[in-house]
């Protein structure tokens, strides 16, 4: 109830504050309760490309194109953020 997490009966009900902030973003409510379905499918699908050597192929929908480079950029900022704080 804390985290006004999206799957508990009165979550969302509860005052509106600031449960999961990483810089520069936040959440009012459980980040997890966030993830649907098709995210989940598309972080698995982008982990799947990175296995096979993370290049755009001729099978891939503009959209997927986009998604896929979207997240490489936000990995390589994560991955830097690390490198930085060590």
């Amino acid at each position: 109830m804390r985290r006004r997490c999206g799957w508990l009966p009165g979550a969302e009900a509860t005052p509106r504050r600031v449960v999961w902030a990483r810089r520069g973003v936040s959440a009012e409510a459980c980040p997890r309760s966030l993830i649907t379905a098709e995210s989940l499918a598309w972080l698995e699908a982008f982990q799947t490309w990175k296995r096979l050597g993370g290049r755009p192929g001729e099978d891939m929908s503009a959209r997927q194109v986009q998604a896929f480079l979207l997240l490489e950029r936000e990995l390589a900022a994560e991955a830097n953020h690390e490198r930085e704080r060590s």
